[in-house]
């Protein structure tokens, strides 16, 4: 019996629920852009700059080791806010890929 009772009640909280959160701004967000990548030979590293926007950027590198076994060394830059440098440090190895993840 009390299970009978409890369906329409959790049907009418979800519904509530859901109506609430339908209702809700969503909140005005722009990911950071004007970014660019630049690289320094010494100490050898990649960083990233976004100029406007909102949120924040990070840099990754993936190298390929020179010893085929060893295979690809990735690595990335802490994030950093808009108008802010993320940077890494990455071994002497060919560079395979370079790219920057933004977040609102």
């Amino acid at each position: 019996m009390k299970m009978r009772k409890l369906g329409p009640m959790l049907i009418a909280t979800v519904l509530t629920t859901a109506g609430l959160v339908a209702v809700t701004p969503a909140a005005a967000l722009a990911a950071p852009t004007d970014c660019t990548i630049s690289f320094n030979a010494s100490p050898r590293s990649v960083q990233s700059y976004c100029a406007s926007g909102t949120g924040e950027h990070r840099i990754h590198i993936v190298v390929r080791h020179f010893l085929p076994e060893v295979g690809r060394i990735p690595a990335a830059g802490e994030w950093a806010p808009v108008g802010g440098i993320s940077i890494t440090g990455y071994p002497p190895h060919t560079i395979e890929s370079v790219w920057i993840e933004t977040r609102g």
